[in-house]
């Protein structure tokens, strides 16, 4: 028991050590980029000090007449003895020149050490590549993941147009923020469409016609659904109204109501001439029968 505690422990602290090792790692390497970065700045910004500052031809004409009205005591004084003053400045420039410099140095001694470190030490190694490689590749295995996630939802919107999110979610076993993110971003970039039916929102491809979008979005339900069926199954025959009427078991006045909406949508036509023809499915009726079939199809499995 106390060699199964003590290798508990020994795990534990080995584990604390390696995210000591890493946080130092990335505090380490943000350091040093932005010394190398602020001292490449610097240089930059006092070259262009020095170019800015150049005297114009005014200024060096009034800088000689300065020196020539100067006492020639001063100028003894100078030829014999050191200002202070202007040693001092100089002093100060030289320190400013020197500290973009000690910023380079430093940042690129401290990148290069933990470079070599790396090459001859394991220990090192690891630690960097979980430092600095490692939120890298997790990076791009999420992004693999989610363009996986994506064209699972385009494959099967694409078999199943129009079906709503509940039913999506239920099908591809992913949460209701998983789906969502991911829907929203396929629609925000033109891949899909969705529209609101009811108390739910429906989701089909973009690059449906606007035909097969209606009929995605109109589907034949109900009473009008089951007539459809009906005439289907007598092809081009097709089926009186009285027959349709026993068949179904409802009233006259609702299926006369029902056949004039559908004739004047154009999923019915007459299949002969006569006063009272027997109708059939017309061929965009068919269609719009297949899609309506496959929307009570996914709304049942839903």
């Amino acid at each position: 028991m106390s060699n199964h505690l003590t290798m508990l422990v020994i795990g534990r602290l080995a584990l604390r050590i390696v995210m000591e090792g890493v946080r130092t790692v990335r505090v380490v390497t943000v350091l040093a980029v932005v010394a190398v970065l602020a001292g490449v700045w610097m240089v930059n910004s006092s070259n262009g000090d020095e170019s800015l500052g150049l005297a114009d031809d005014d200024s060096v004409d009034e800088e000689v007449a300065f020196a020539e009205a100067a006492p020639e005591e001063d100028s003894r004084e100078g030829d014999g003895g050191e200002n202070p003053d202007a040693k001092q400045g100089q002093d100060e420039e030289e320190g400013d020149g020197e500290l973009p410099g000690q910023l380079i140095a430093g940042g690129a001694g401290a990148l290069g050490s933990l470079l070599i470190g790396s090459v001859f030490l394991e220990s090192v190694k690891v630690t960097v590549l979980v430092a600095l490689v490692s939120p890298m590749l997790a990076r791009i295995k999420s992004n693999r993941e989610d363009m996986l996630t994506r064209g699972r939802l385009l494959g099967y919107l694409e078999a199943n147009p129009g079906i709503h999110f509940s039913a999506l979610r239920d099908a591809l076993g992913l949460a209701n923020g998983v789906t969502a993110y991911h829907l929203n971003f396929l629609e925000s970039s033109g891949q899909i469409i969705s529209w609101r039916d009811g108390k739910l929102r429906r989701y089909a491809i973009s690059s449906l016609t606007k035909e097969e979008v209606s009929k995605i979005k109109n589907p034949i339900s109900g009473t009008r659904l089951a007539i459809m069926e009906v005439l289907a199954d007598t092809g081009n025959l097709g089926m009186s109204g009285p027959d349709i009427r026993k068949k179904l078991q409802i009233s006259r006045q609702l299926l006369s109501h029902h056949l004039s909406e559908l004739r004047s949508g154009g999923m019915i036509e007459a299949a002969s001439v006569s006063r009272r023809p027997n109708w059939k499915v017309s061929d965009s009726g068919l269609d719009a029968l297949t899609a309506s079939k496959e929307v009570a199809r996914i709304e049942s499995v839903a």
